[in-house]
């Protein structure tokens, strides 16, 4: 259903409603329709994924397409028909009361469909792996107990053959496993002495197959994103300059937020767009929870990964940060207090073209600096006069 007010100097508002198939043909007679009466700018309801195709056909016939969150421009209750729907987005439009939801370029939406697949892939992948730990555990395979990675190079081998061969020696084992695994051949077949039924090896080969397949299109899919990548190489050594971000996270958030920041007025503005922020809940003068808001979790997905391993370094920015936010505010809390940092980060070095520099060995001095002036003044409170002398190394 789409809406069209027109007015001239002298007279009222008046609506033009004209209603349109999805088709591709229809949607192409919308796009007429528009250019018929010179409108070139437009608004729409982002309604799940339905509002895609519509949106590109319109942009590839040169219309501004205006994308608006459903819940930003909900209407009074009891006015929901298609036909209100269309006349109220055509009003809040007309007087610039809608705010558009971020809408990447072409490239970085190709780019976001790639990513999103190979997350959702892998996602995949680890059930695959689960469940075939459940048939080994099911037929008391204890090989997770000799082995640390049963999907490393010797686990495969060892899994990809109980399908078949049921009884492997000790001479196969040493064949197949690799280097201090060597070490651990009696435990490893003491592990592989199970009852595997008839259909639990059925199964255990369909999820094998399933794994090869998916690892086969992940590999695939990885391919074409360092292709797409190309494009933005620039960017994503930019990125990967932060401590915690590698290669892999960083097409992600590119293909997330994109590389252009003028989109977003400041650091503040992007944050809260991706809902990796404290939210805003007061009333009556009192602020309640401050939780995050439900937002982009893909971007937030990956920004706690990335917060993640960059909590694990040593002497560095983040990982002190993370360790003073830990202290105050708990494991899960200091983790998206990280990742709001680290998003602030990208779009400083994405804005400024300057690439991120570690701090952390300073920050580590200045705190121990400020440990030092607290002791003594609580030292000199309690009476004590502190004079700090050079300690000299005596030469044997």
């Amino acid at each position: 259903m789409s809406c069209i007010i027109t007015e001239d100097d002298n007279t009222q508002p008046r609506e033009e409603i004209q209603k349109f198939g999805t088709m591709t043909k229809d949607v192409l007679a919308m796009a007429q329709w528009f250019k018929d009466n010179n409108v070139f700018d437009v608004a729409m309801e982002s309604t799940g994924v339905y509002w895609k195709p519509i949106f590109n056909i319109l942009e590839s016939e040169g219309i501004n397409v205006t994308l608006v969150n459903a819940r930003h421009i909900k209407n009074l209750p009891g006015r929901k028909t298609d036909i209100q729907d269309a006349q109220w987005i055509a009003e809040l439009f007309r007087n610039g009361l809608i705010s558009a939801s971020f809408i990447p370029p072409k490239e970085i939406r190709e780019l976001r469909d790639l990513n999103r697949t190979r997350r959702k892939l892998i996602e995949e992948r680890t059930r695959i792996k689960n469940r075939i730990e459940k048939i080994l555990q099911d037929s008391n395979i204890k090989l997770s107990s000799a082995i640390s990675n049963v999907f490393g190079v010797s686990g495969r081998a060892l899994i990809s053959t109980l399908p078949t061969e049921m009884n492997i020696s000790e001479e196969d084992i040493r064949g197949m496993v690799k280097g201090q695994l060597k070490k651990k051949i009696d435990t490893i077949a003491s592990a592989l002495e199970g009852k595997l039924t008839d259909t639990n090896k059925f199964l255990l080969n369909q999820h094998i197959n399933h794994l090869e397949f998916l690892e086969g299109l992940i590999q695939e899919i990885e391919v074409k994103i360092e292709e797409k990548m190309l494009e933005f190489h620039d960017e994503s050594e930019l990125i990967q300059s932060i401590t915690g971000i590698c290669s892999t996270a960083a097409s992600a958030i590119i293909a997330e937020i994109g590389v252009d920041m003028n989109r977003f007025p400041d650091e503040r503005h992007l944050s809260s767009w991706a809902a990796i922020c404290p939210g805003n809940y007061e009333s009556a003068g009192k602020k309640k929870s401050g939780r995050t808001r439900r937002g982009n979790n893909y971007l937030k997905g990956i920004l706690t990964e990335c917060a993640w391993a960059a909590s694990r370094t040593k002497n560095t920015e983040f990982s002190t940060y993370y360790q003073k936010m830990v202290r105050k505010k708990g494991k899960k809390r200091a983790l998206i207090a990280l990742a709001h940092k680290m998003l602030i980060e990208i779009y400083r070095v994405l804005k400024s073209g300057e690439p991120y520099v570690e701090s952390g060995h300073q920050i580590i001095a200045l705190a121990e600096k400020r440990k030092e002036e607290n002791l003594i003044q609580k030292l000199e409170r309690m009476g004590y006069l502190i004079q700090k002398v050079e300690a000299r190394v005596e030469s044997c």
